[in-house]
């Protein structure tokens, strides 16, 4: 689930007003990309843009929004931040921020949305803003609708610019994305933009073999990421207790003590990282073999030596595994440099090559995605 839309769902949901803002456009260097969001209320800011001056900014243009409200309650604004010359930060380049007032009419949209990433469906978010003929964006009147419209709107809808649409990614378009639409007449100055974003389920499936000291401590990690773990091991006991799992702080982590471990990669989505530290090698190498016969994973790590992937390298090819697929087995298990083997380390570790590994897969995704994919010109909203 994404962090925000959950944070935002219970905000309005006890009756307060925020102001969602929304990295619109990046040009050059910015500390966040396209897409990101924060909430800003009256008394509190979460989540972040990048930090700084132009965070800061950001906070105080929100509350002008929320200000705002009183007049208009679902304003909206678009504002245009260079970073170097007039913040002062170093990054060099201009983000363009959306910022909308938000309130408990708009929950309806945000359930469906919510609704549809938790069952695993992207959805492509539309607003509009209106602007001055000047380029200043004021902010203006809005409807939304609750669920996914392909129709028209009628005549009363259609004048309500900033309309919330969700709506179906185009076939075969499923990662994120962040797109700013200059809709208006050319030439006429009417500076119509529209928003368009396709946000999908970030939350990445991991299932992680092992309750020992380094399981333990890669469970504390990943605890802090967009992920869901499955936590694998035969041996109940080496679980920590509830109450001491409790203040892991990790509720994407799900134990699961099971005698046959290896109906975790058989039950595992396509696209799942797999992660194998248990206490026996013998375990270790019939999970790795379940593991690249399957060879849908994105990142397959194993704790141990440079002796013991040679002795597994031996033993699954001798076992008709395909080089090629050993050759994807991550061990010794951790980014280059780091010799320290104490558990904490070898968890930040593993986790910093986790990472690696699930950009570079969702890169490989949105290449392949947008290859060839003519953008379109003018985009209406309905």
């Amino acid at each position: 689930m994404q962090a925000w839309l959950t944070d935002l769902q219970h905000l309005l949901a006890h009756g307060d007003a925020a102001v969602l803002v929304t990295v619109a456009r990046v040009e050059g260097s910015a500390p966040r990309e396209a897409g990101t969001k924060m909430i800003v209320t009256r008394e509190a800011a979460r989540h972040t843009i990048g930090g700084g001056h132009l965070e800061w900014k950001a906070i105080e243009t929100a509350r002008q929004v929320l200000r705002e409200g009183m007049r208009t309650p679902h304003a909206r604004r678009l504002e245009r931040f260079a970073l170097g010359p007039s913040l002062g930060q170093c990054c060099g380049g201009a983000v363009v921020l959306a910022f909308e007032r938000l309130d408990v009419s708009d929950l309806g949209w945000l359930s469906t949305l919510a609704h549809r990433l938790a069952a695993g469906a992207s959805t492509v978010r539309s607003v509009s803003f209106r602007s001055s003929r000047n380029g200043t964006p004021p902010g203006g009147a809005v409807g939304h609708t609750a669920g996914l419209d392909r129709q028209d709107a009628s005549a009363e809808s259609a004048a309500a610019v900033a309309t919330v649409m969700l709506s179906e990614p185009e076939p075969g378009v499923e990662t994120p994305d962040c797109l700013l639409w200059d809709t208006g007449t050319p030439g006429q100055g009417d500076g119509t933009m529209l928003l368009t974003e396709t946000i999908a389920p970030n939350d990445w499936p991991v299932v992680l073999f092992g309750a020992g000291h380094v399981g333990a401590a890669l469970v504390r990690v990943l605890g802090t990421l967009p992920c869901h773990v499955r936590w694998v091991d035969e041996r109940d006991a080496a679980f920590p207790s509830p109450e001491a799992f409790a203040a892991l702080g990790a509720p994407n982590v799900a134990i699961d003590a099971n005698d046959a471990p290896d109906e975790a990669i058989d039950a595992a989505p396509p696209g799942t990282s797999f992660i194998v530290m248990t206490h026996d090698h013998s375990r270790d190498l019939d999970l790795a073999e379940r593991i690249l016969r399957r060879g849908d994973f994105v990142f397959f790590g194993m704790i141990g030596s440079h002796t013991k992937r040679k002795q597994f390298e031996h033993r699954l090819a001798a076992r008709g595994i395909d080089p090629l697929q050993i050759a994807r087995m991550q061990c010794p298990l951790g980014v280059d440099g780091i010799v320290d083997k104490s558990p904490e380390v070898i968890a930040i570790s593993a986790a910093a090559q986790l990472l690696q590994a699930i950009e570079a897969h969702a890169a490989g995704l949105h290449a392949r995605e947008h290859a060839g994919v003519a953008v379109p010109g003018t985009i209406h909203s309905a």
